[in-house]
């Protein structure tokens, strides 16, 4: 299996230029023999999956729980008092325990919604209304106080070290439904905390790396991919390049194999089809009125969350495995880190409500919703009182919120609780290992089994840790 060749050839290859590298790809159904391994080819799960592709709304910074969708009344009723709280980052800084910290209520009314009747506040009304389709997760907690580590823990299970991010293990377990769009895609990725490990490869084959789209905080209209096309030379010189580097690897077939230059030729191989395909795909001029309006687009403040949201339904429907949509930004202090001041919340919370919940509506009504995991959430929560007596919420691992859609879940239904004030999670706790175990299993794929070996040991995204919540699955 591969494509070897030596470091001189690659070289040489490499002068050749991105573009001739990447013609390869044209022969691949005439001379299949003759190509490097396509790593990204679709493979079997290990068991009857119930969702083909994931969804993850990644919302940067930490949502407050005890202001969206866990509904504490005792927060209320006890607003203004002091009382003692062990504080994750107090512990983690000094290990005092019972800091005393002043009960903050929710700045939005909850009410009940849907014939399931989940408790949603007005923060997220769009969202309130699909409910019914939502499995929320009360029970959540995490590794690492700070952005930086929970952050990486949420995407690569781990808060130190390189790892491999969720989706390039989930590409390398299943490949993509697609030849001609990479099986990983990340919309909008951060910069800061963890930045590009967030969807990097690690030690797995470079191949399994996201593909970035934009960045955090830009506008839209920039989440293209960068380096497509190749305005310098002619197909008809692109082709002669090609058929002398097909030449060059040739000869260096009985050297011996090289998985990672196998990698490199398979995601140039891929750029090339993209060159094909990746344009349309992200152009969304043909869709509807209607459907743009559903997705708050042509509207402020709407409209770039929404182009983002719509460009996840379009690669998602076109076979790309996992897709990451990061409502963030760059900075120290991501969007949703409301440390003095809460009520900067609602404004973040109008530029992804609708979006949101024209996701949910489109992936239904055209039949996606029933294989396709949506998963929302942020690397922790926040506290149930104020951050030093102020208007803000400091970080909270110890108990927090997400909800998962379609895909073999439980609809209108809700995992775990908190305790009364919504600060620690404590029945039917879920870790964020054990959230990684169940979107694998609902892909078909058991994270116990899903290693690679590197340096003498087995790696895997749950470590040694992780279990399927049963509960979640429909």
């Amino acid at each position: 299996m591969g494509f070897p060749i030596n470091r001189r050839a690659l070289l040489q290859s490499a002068a050749c230029g991105f573009g001739s590298i990447a013609l390869a790809g044209l022969s691949a159904a005439r001379t299949r023999a003759e190509s490097p391994a396509d790593l990204l080819s679709s493979r079997a799960p290990h068991f009857t999956p119930r969702a083909k592709r994931v969804i993850f709304l990644f919302m940067q910074g930490g949502v407050s729980q005890v202001d969206s969708f866990d509904y504490k009344p005792l927060l209320s009723a006890r607003d203004g008092k002091d009382m003692p709280f062990d504080d994750a980052r107090v512990l983690a800084n000094s290990g005092k325990r019972g800091s005393e910290q002043r009960i903050m209520r929710p700045l939005w009314d909850f009410a009940r919604h849907g014939e399931s009747g989940r408790w949603g506040s007005s923060l997220f009304p769009e969202m309130n209304r699909h409910v019914d389709d939502l499995c929320f997760l009360h029970s959540m907690h995490t590794e690492g106080v700070a952005h930086g580590p929970a952050t990486l823990f949420l995407h690569c299970g781990a808060t130190v070290g390189i790892r491999p991010s969720m989706g390039a293990w989930i590409s390398y377990g299943l490949g993509t439904e697609s030849e001609n769009l990479p099986g990983f895609v990340t919309i909008g990725p951060s910069a800061g905390n963890g930045g590009a490990r967030n969807y990097g490869n690690a030690f797995l084959p470079a191949a399994y790396q996201g593909t970035a789209l934009g960045k955090a905080g830009a506008p839209a209209s920039e989440a293209t991919i960068r380096n497509l096309s190749n305005p310098v030379r002619s197909p008809r010189e692109q082709a002669r390049q090609m058929e002398f580097l097909r030449s060059l690897n040739q000869e260096q077939r009985s050297t011996g194999e090289d998985s990672e230059l196998d990698a490199v030729i398979s995601s140039y191989e891929l750029a090339w089809r993209m060159q094909m395909n990746a344009p349309d795909v992200l152009d969304l001029s043909g869709e509807t009125e209607e459907t743009k309006a559903l997705y708050g687009i042509d509207r402020e403040p709407t409209d770039n969350f929404g182009r983002q949201c719509l460009l996840a339904r379009r690669l998602s429907e076109r076979g790309v495995r996992f897709i990451q949509v990061t409502y963030g930004d760059s900075t120290a202090n991501p969007a949703w880190d409301q440390h003095s001041n809460m009520p900067a919340h609602e404004q973040h919370a109008r530029r992804v409500d609708r979006p949101i919940a024209g996701l949910l509506a489109d992936l239904k009504r055209r039949g996606l919703l029933e294989d396709t995991l949506v998963w929302w959430g942020s690397e922790f929560g926040r506290t149930p009182y104020a951050q030093q007596k102020g208007t803000g919420r400091d970080h909270n691992p110890d108990g927090f919120t997400v909800w998962l859609a379609g895909g073999g879940t439980r609809s209108g239904h809700a995992v775990g609780a908190t305790d009364e004030f919504g600060h620690k999670a404590i029945e039917n706790k879920v870790h964020m290992h054990d959230l990684h175990a169940t979107i694998l299993h609902l892909l078909g794929l058991d994270h116990e089994r899903l290693t690679y070996r590197y340096s003498g040991r087995d790696f895997r995204l749950t470590d040694v840790h992780g279990r399927v919540v049963e509960e979640v699955l429909a």
